[in-house]
């Protein structure tokens, strides 16, 4: 029971490990291409908020542990667990080999549904919990992309209102507010994206038998932000290009307001206790700025890519999760 504990432990923070290198680009993607932050130092930078992000609630890991599924009365916990986190790795690993921006929370929530199905049948899912967490997942990014267009002609009307000043300047003064609005997203980032991991867990602890309740604890919640800490600091190069690059071209004033547009976001729902796809949210908020500074701009082709791949994660996962299941299951 203890070795299965332990290798249920070593997946999730496997997980957790791979979301953070996988998700890097979320929070420093902006500032690296702006040059307001250096590839090394952002990622080190968002590495020390990541870890501190994630120490700082645990109601999202409360809905991800007991929102799908209820572990304390469902069937074959422990293969469930196991065929979930061994299928949202290979995803994982997939779309960042291929420079994807996807969601973990997509591919996570989708495997852990998927297994479940797998192992106590469709009465297993709590069909009402997995129909809320997917409606935030869906509905997130849009409330980002609308609200990032706000923010940023806001932004824009306020400095006319200011007086001409020249381009070098205002590049200037923004790039220095970067610095602040990339920690801060880098902890909403650890602060959501982190407790996934410590959800999984607790679900495995409760479908075990060594807690009844869905509270995290410390040891977990430890665990997990240490692993997105140390993932976050080997970085994800691939992703980052993608979106510092290949969605439009991003100046100190909308790396910014994107920025701080997705921390917004990413803390309401984090405070509603909610998962959602921080990969979707920041991407969502850079195309928003970018439709306001240059519509035509915005690289379409590799949206229409990125979209395809967000609504296609879940799907698969759960067709993964649920061949995975069968082969896991034959060793319990």
């Amino acid at each position: 029971m203890l070795i299965t504990l332990l290798i249920v432990i070593a997946l999730a923070l496997a997980f957790d490990f791979i979301n953070g290198f996988h998700d890097t680009a979320n929070a420093i993607a902006t500032s690296i291409s702006t040059r307001a932050l250096t590839p090394r130092i952002a990622i080190f930078y968002a590495a020390i908020l990541n870890f501190g992000g994630a120490l700082f609630s645990s109601e999202v890991a409360k809905t991800v542990g007991g929102s799908v599924a209820n572990p304390a009365t469902i069937a074959n916990g422990v293969p469930i667990v196991i065929a979930a986190l061994i299928s949202a790795i290979i995803w994982n690993l997939l779309t960042w080999y291929f420079g994807i921006p996807s969601s973990s929370s997509h591919t996570l929530i989708g495997s852990l549904a998927g297994a479940v199905i797998a192992g106590a049948g469709l009465t297993g899912v709590n069909w009402g919990g997995f129909g809320e967490i997917v409606l935030i997942l869906i509905l997130s990014p849009i409330v980002a992309f609308a609200t990032a267009f706000i923010i940023m002609w806001l932004t824009r009307q306020l400095i006319v209102l200011g007086g001409n000043r020249s381009r070098s300047k205002l590049n200037r003064s923004f790039r220095f507010f970067q610095i602040f609005s990339a920690g801060l997203l880098a902890f909403s980032h650890g602060g959501n994206d982190a407790q996934k991991a410590m959800g999984i867990i607790v679900f495995a602890l409760v479908a075990m038998g060594y807690q009844t309740d869905m509270d995290v604890p410390l040891w977990v919640m430890l665990a997990a932000a240490t692993a997105m800490g140390v993932g976050t600091s080997v970085g994800g190069m691939r992703i980052i290009k993608t979106v510092s690059k290949k969605l439009i071209k991003i100046e100190p004033i909308n790396g910014f307001a994107s920025d701080l547009n997705s921390s917004i976001v990413i803390q309401t729902s984090t405070a509603m206790g909610m998962p959602l796809s921080t990969t979707h949210v920041i991407s969502s908020s850079i195309i928003g700025t970018g439709a306001v500074m240059r519509f035509h701009d915005v690289k379409w082709a590799t949206v229409s890519r990125m979209v395809m791949t967000w609504f296609i994660t879940i799907p698969i996962s759960m067709v993964f999760a649920f061949l995975i299941y069968q082969v896991v299951f034959l060793f319990f």
